[in-house]
């Protein structure tokens, strides 16, 4: 499949400081609540659903900068406490670390482009210690990675 046939989605990780703490709170929740799947629920259905499910994934950006992703699996409706129908986008358990690349701060998600996606980390670089956040966004403001 060409990358013009799938499109990512951009997601801050609002209350999550480090890529660490988003793959905790998930671990904790699946420890916590047998058969519950690894999910981000969102007002807002993505209109470009088909390109999102053929090889999409959930971009996290954490203090502005993007750090992980997670391959979208399907997306699912739920009806949230107040009545509201809300989508739930199913995530693969399995969190991916990114290279850094700033981004600004924004509500809700946005599409993200294949071309424009850093790049995974190199597996064996995902155990080293990382940079404190404002040294990563430097970097990656001047093209350093």
């Amino acid at each position: 499949m060409a990358d013009s046939d799938y499109v990512n989605l951009l997601k801050l990780c609002v209350g999550a400081d480090a890529v660490e703490d988003l793959i905790d709170w998930q671990d904790r929740r699946r420890a916590e609540t047998p058969g519950w799947e690894t999910c981000h629920v969102t007002r807002m259905w993505p209109k470009r659903e088909a390109e999102v499910l053929a090889g999409g994934s959930l971009y996290w950006v954490f203090k502005g900068l993007v750090l992980a992703r997670q391959r979208i699996l399907r997306l699912d409706e739920r009806r949230g406490q107040d009545g509201i129908l809300r989508c739930a986008i199913i995530l693969d358990p399995q969190v991916i670390r990114t290279e850094p690349q700033p981004r600004r701060p924004f509500q809700g998600w946005r599409y993200l482009d294949p071309a424009e996606a850093p790049r995974d980390l190199n597996v064996n670089r995902e155990r080293e210690d990382s940079l404190p956040p404002s040294l990563a966004a430097a970097l990656a403001e001047i093209g350093v990675r």
